[in-house]
């Protein structure tokens, strides 16, 4: 899969002296959702910001779609759409105009047609006419990525797209975005939402302290570093493990009700048929059994936190 934003050796010191990117290396590739993840401050909005043009990095470079932010940068940035954390529009301007202006910007020709189908896919099409300041919050996030596509960008940034819109808002937000991708747009987001990433990426990046610290595959991300755990709740407490199982990782909660195993399937030798059957030889009997994954919200705080 060709990558279609390509960053080396980036790092960004503020005249504060506050580092907020060390020697980031990412590619980014054609097609795929990428999330973002971090607390607060660990670089995320910087790295976009350079990314987009804002921000001017300290060292390293940075590829858009073969093109360098630095010395093409009008080209670099023709070929990405931003939605900002911020709702920052003319209240007082209409839903089309405010489009249409902004595909403007980038000295592109009027298309009506092009705005009319943006417009639809974003359920904004019957709000055209409306000025902006009539329309409700969700409705203007809508509009921040109408503004965003306006120009036919390749490449669509999304800061905090969900931020502050209801349950079902963000379900349909998902949806769309998914089309979009669908239709060959490389979307790049960051969340505090962490099932939002969960529900939408193919690979997920982790910053912490303007370091990324990993980018993975999702789904690989969750097998490898997600625990899968057992839990069987005993006929009789423990009240500590027999050394008969100590080859295995077992733990005691609920007042020594409930044995806990935290396994790794592909064990042949330490798995849970091999735990059942040893418990089965000593007498250890239990009358309910679950299974359960670290979801990736689970593994996010454990990377942050510097546990893996």
């Amino acid at each position: 899969m060709p990558s279609v934003i390509s960053i080396s050796n980036l790092s960004k010191t503020y005249a504060s002296g506050v580092q907020a990117l060390k020697r980031v290396d990412l590619e980014i590739y054609q097609g795929e959702i990428l999330a973002l993840l971090g607390p607060n401050g660990a670089g995320k909005t910087t790295l976009i910001g350079i990314i987009c043009g804002i921000v001017t990095p300290s060292t390293g470079i940075v590829l858009t779609d073969g093109y360098d932010i630095v010395r093409d940068y009008r080209m670099a940035r023709s070929k990405i759409g931003l939605v900002p954390q911020e709702l920052a529009t003319d209240m007082f301007e209409t839903v089309w105009d405010t489009v249409n202006f902004s595909r403007g910007l980038f000295g592109l020709a009027p298309n009506h047609a092009y705005i009319e189908s943006v417009l639809q896919q974003l359920s904004l099409w019957d709000k055209r006419k409306q000025e902006i300041m009539a329309l409700s919050g969700g409705m203007k996030r809508r509009l921040m990525i109408a503004k965003a596509l306006a120009h036919e960008p390749e490449i669509l940034f999304l800061d905090e797209p969900t931020a502050g819109v209801d349950v079902e808002l963000r379900r349909d937000m998902w949806h769309m975005v998914r089309t979009l991708r669908e239709q060959g747009t490389t979307i790049i987001l960051t969340t505090h939402y962490i099932e939002e990433a969960e529900e939408m990426a193919d690979r997920i990046g982790v910053i912490r302290k303007g370091e990324m610290i990993l980018v993975e595959d999702k789904t690989s991300l969750m097998k490898q570093l997600g625990k899968k755990q057992l839990s069987l709740h005993l006929q009789q407490p423990m009240a500590e493990i027999p050394e008969a199982l100590a080859q295995w990782q077992l733990s005691l909660d609920g007042e020594g009700h409930d044995l806990l195993y935290t396994f790794d399937m592909h064990d042949e030798h330490k798995g849970i048929s091999s735990l059942l059957k040893r418990m089965s030889e000593l007498s250890i009997n239990f009358t309910d059994l679950n299974t359960s994954q670290s979801s990736l919200e689970e593994i996010f705080v454990e990377l942050v936190n510097g546990q893996q």
